[in-house]
């Protein structure tokens, strides 16, 4: 076949890779910079079987009315992935809350397996990180493979959908944005993937009506306070973990309890699963409590909990606040008017503003604070004042 495909930058050059592997004839537009690949006229000028393009391009773009069969990046990988995908095979999307609840889930499995997220691909048992490609859609082709060699299990992490191929397809939040110039839902582009999935597991509210074998994650598994409880074909009982006390850890936790369930696995082990960096966890330094809510997912809600959290353990504390957006590409910015909330809501002793174009209008508004070009930059020049607090709530890949 002769196959188009739209996007090199978000994974479109890997799917090419892997199609011209199989023995097809493979031209790549570089929809979003036009530096890679074919140029859109010569695009026009030939047939192809389908053209692959990504969920988040303007639905308008020329090259989607050019007369070709349509698929996503995401259905792509479904295909290349094959008949023959590792098993078990986890796949999870959503807003809010992947990265925990893959990891959470992981701690679960037992024998060979991989985990793939945006901390990065680790090989398990040993939890060895074997490399680290984002959560685009091709980013599930290379663990996937892995997976299968080694006859294990497979949790893939992918941001906007799934692959399709899952034994199990997991939506963590039923949250949503908009995608494609402001032209599409995310959340229905994560259903539109995930309903190929051998069994999906929804949070409360969402519901597929084209799905057989579809769970509502409070039908299994429900939190009071710092104890869960849960119930499913057999897999009942409860275990008690303090992280269920903070909103970040309740929802993943609750969702990777639920599917532990789906699985025939006793999620009982989750009483001791821990924090993970970036994500609430919490450390001293020269007498200074430091907590890392620093990661793809951090927002004025979890800035804000986190400093809960922190004021909880050392109370009274000053704190140092440490915001804003790393230069690395993240998919969902952290606007800086929802940072400006935080702090106000804060009210830290101190700030550090994080941005990779320095916004001297915010430093203004809040005299004596600081301003770093990324998080590395923003922890090593921060005082570790004893008996203080250093609250990191940056948004980046980690």
């Amino acid at each position: 076949m002769r196959v188009l495909v739209l996007d090199t930058i978000h994974g479109g050059s890997v799917i090419a890779s892997a199609l011209r592997t199989q023995g097809h004839t493979v031209d790549c537009v570089d929809v979003y910079r036009g530096e890679e690949g074919i140029d859109q006229d010569t695009a026009f000028s030939r047939q192809y079987s389908c053209c692959i393009a990504p969920v988040h391009l303007d639905p308008a773009h020329p090259l989607l009315h050019a007369g070709h069969t349509i698929i996503t990046h995401h259905q792509a990988v479904g295909i290349l992935i094959g008949s023959d995908p590792p098993h078990p095979m986890i796949e999870i999307t959503g807003a809010r809350g992947k990265t925990t609840t893959a990891w959470a889930l992981a701690s679960l499995m037992t024998g060979p397996g991989i985990l793939h997220t945006s901390s990065g691909t680790s090989v398990y048992p040993e939890q060895r990180i074997s490399g680290r490609s984002g959560i685009t859609p091709a980013s599930l082709l290379e663990p996937a493979q892995k997976a299968r060699s080694i006859n294990g299990w497979f949790i893939g992490e992918c941001s906007l959908g799934v692959s399709g191929r899952g034994d199990l397809g997991i939506l963590t939040s039923a949250g949503d944005y908009t995608i494609a110039r402001n032209k599409k839902s995310a959340l229905a582009a994560k259903l539109e993937h995930l309903k190929t999935c051998r069994t999906l597991l929804l949070p409360d509210g969402i519901q597929r009506k084209d799905h057989p074998d579809q769970h509502t994650v409070s039908d299994i598994a429900v939190c009071n306070g710092t104890t869960m409880t849960y119930d499913y074909n057999g897999t009942c009982g409860s275990f008690d973990n303090p992280l269920l006390s903070l909103q970040g850890y309740r929802e993943p936790l609750l969702t990777a309890t639920a599917a532990a369930c789906l699985l025939s696995i006793d999620p009982f082990p989750l009483g001791s699963f821990e924090a993970l960096p970036g994500r609430m966890r919490s450390s001293t330094k020269d007498g200074c409590l430091i907590v890392d809510a620093s990661n793809s997912g951090t927002t004025r809600h979890t800035t804000i909990e986190a400093a809960r959290y922190a004021r909880q353990m050392w109370p009274g504390a000053l704190l140092h606040l440490v915001i804003g957006q790393d230069e690395h590409a993240v998919c969902e910015n952290f606007p800086m008017s929802e940072i400006e909330h935080a702090i106000l809501e804060v009210q830290p002793d101190w700030l550090t503003v994080v941005s990779r174009d320095h916004n001297p209008d915010l430093l203004c508004r809040h005299p004596g604070s600081f301003a770093a070009s990324s998080l590395d930059e923003a922890v090593h020049s921060s005082d570790k004042k004893p008996d203080t607090i250093l609250l990191l709530a940056v948004k980046t890949w980690r």
